[in-house]
């Protein structure tokens, strides 16, 4: 951990951290035109950072070590808090997901799987920043950009050369 979890130089760093996580991937997805954008993105980020900082603030000074009892506690909560952020996060991204009957192609299509799926990363990231992780939220930001941005080129251009040889 970068301070002590109640230090307000840590809550700050880390809900700035957070934040910034979703106004990253936010903005690369608002950008291409996707179904949610920054604000959305951000909102959720902050929130999942939020909720997993609650168990941390427990005791007065944030160290769990003199008391067993209230570690154990804190480290329930810290786990069944992430598992609702998660599941939270990703009832909302499944919102973001559309089926579209296609009759001039004669098949259906699914849209928004991404968006759904950046979006649960996001409550991860920004969970992540709030217990203080903030490298790993930091790096998975970063490949969360490699993923979103340069994947899609890599496909279209193997596309593109597949469109050629044919």
């Amino acid at each position: 951990m970068f301070f002590s979890p109640n230090d307000w130089q840590s809550v700050v760093f880390r809900l700035t951290t957070a934040l910034l996580v979703g106004v990253v991937i936010g903005g690369n997805r608002e950008r291409t035109g996707r179904p949610a954008g920054m604000r959305t993105f951000t909102v959720v980020s902050l929130g999942s950072a939020l909720f997993v900082m609650i168990p941390l603030q427990i005791l007065p000074d944030g160290s769990f070590a003199d008391n067993v009892m209230a570690r154990s506690t804190a480290l329930n909560a810290m786990a069944r808090i992430a598992q609702g952020v998660a599941t939270g996060v990703g009832f909302l991204g499944a919102g973001i997901i559309l089926r579209q009957s296609r009759p001039e192609l004669g098949r259906e299509e699914v849209k928004g799987l991404t968006s759904a799926a950046a979006i649960w990363l996001a409550g991860g990231l920004g969970a992540a920043a709030g217990c203080g992780l903030w490298r790993m939220s930091l790096i998975g930001t970063v490949l969360a950009l490699v993923v979103l941005s340069g994947l899609k080129r890599l496909k279209r251009s193997s596309s593109k050369s597949f469109d050629d040889n044919n």
